[in-house]
């Protein structure tokens, strides 16, 4: 069974007031190498970019993930000196010189101040509120050349890391449709049924902390550390062998069960498995929850 749901995705963070850009649009997007943007923020990693960063910095994504990342790998650590506003630097931000890694750097920090969102499968870009960010804390861009979004985002090389925050949209919906079937092709009763759909909801409104507690050890290697060749090059090939990964071991999962408490269990670890996946690429985990439990419905 395969559910086709409209995905609302805002990859950069999830903004209430934003401003719609056109591609042809001319803003301040030339950087002054202040280095502002590299204090303060968050910055979110897909799979695919927690290797690319540990590939740059020649280590493997273990150690990447164990010294420089929070949230199990999917949150770059900002514990850096503090600028002049006593925001902490990127943990990969050098003063006076930029990014470390900067050839690996993800999609996030590629678009910023720009967002990206997807809405009924068109995508726009977009920055938050109603004054372009860059003039709070680089009012000096005004004097720098504009340029237009659609050169921006050619200049930032951002092509390869949007397929991989796509791909990766498409592997959590995969995920979350594990779920589902699991509920409802798998004749649970209906105190298992409300029981797992609460448990959903429960998951969208946790911690990224909390929600990799729900996931077993293994599986989280699985999900964020997955044993394949990675090719920093090809998102799509590193993300395609990663889904089969996770298909083949759910499915062997799912053929030891012997008990409808067992496949109640894995449901709930496959959403949560899902909506991890969704936090790493910037989803408002806690609506998605309560669409697919609405769907399950």
């Amino acid at each position: 069974m395969i559910i086709s749901i409209n995905i609302l995705l805002i990859i950069k963070s999830l903004f209430h007031l934003n401003t719609l850009l056109r591609l042809s649009d001319k803003l301040p997007l030339t950087c002054s190498r202040k280095g502002t943007c590299c204090h303060g923020n968050q910055v979110m990693l897909n799979p695919w970019e927690l290797h690319r960063l540990a590939f740059e910095k020649q280590i493997s994504a273990r150690e990447f993930r164990d010294l420089y990342c929070d949230w199990n790998g999917i949150l770059l650590k900002f514990n850096g000196e503090k600028d002049h506003r006593g925001k902490s630097a990127c943990s990969q931000y050098i003063a006076n010189f930029g990014c470390s890694l900067h050839d690996g750097r993800p999609l996030a920090c590629r678009l910023f101040p720009i967002g990206r969102q997807i809405q009924n499968e068109t995508i726009h870009y977009i920055f938050q509120g109603q004054t372009f960010p860059c003039l709070n804390g680089c009012p000096e861009v005004e004097d720098l050349p504009q340029v237009t979004v659609a050169d921006y985002l050619i200049g930032q090389q951002t092509e390869l890391f949007e397929h991989a925050q796509d791909a990766y949209l498409e592997l959590m919906q995969n995920l979350a449709e594990i779920a589902l079937m699991l509920l409802l092709d798998t004749g649970l009763d209906s105190t298992f049924d409300v029981y797992i759909r609460q448990e959903w909801q429960k998951v969208g409104v946790e911690s990224p902390g909390l929600i990799a507690k729900r996931i077993d050890e293994k599986w989280l290697d699985y999900l964020i550390l997955p044993a394949i060749q990675f090719d920093s090059k090809n998102p799509k090939s590193f993300i395609a062998a990663h889904e089969l990964l996770l298909q083949e071991q759910a499915q062997f999962q799912i053929d030891k069960f012997t008990t409808k408490k067992e496949i109640a269990e894995f449901s709930i670890q496959m959403m949560s498995m899902a909506l991890f996946v969704g936090k790493s690429i910037g989803a408002d985990i806690d609506a998605l929850s309560k669409m697919w439990s609405e769907v399950a419905e």
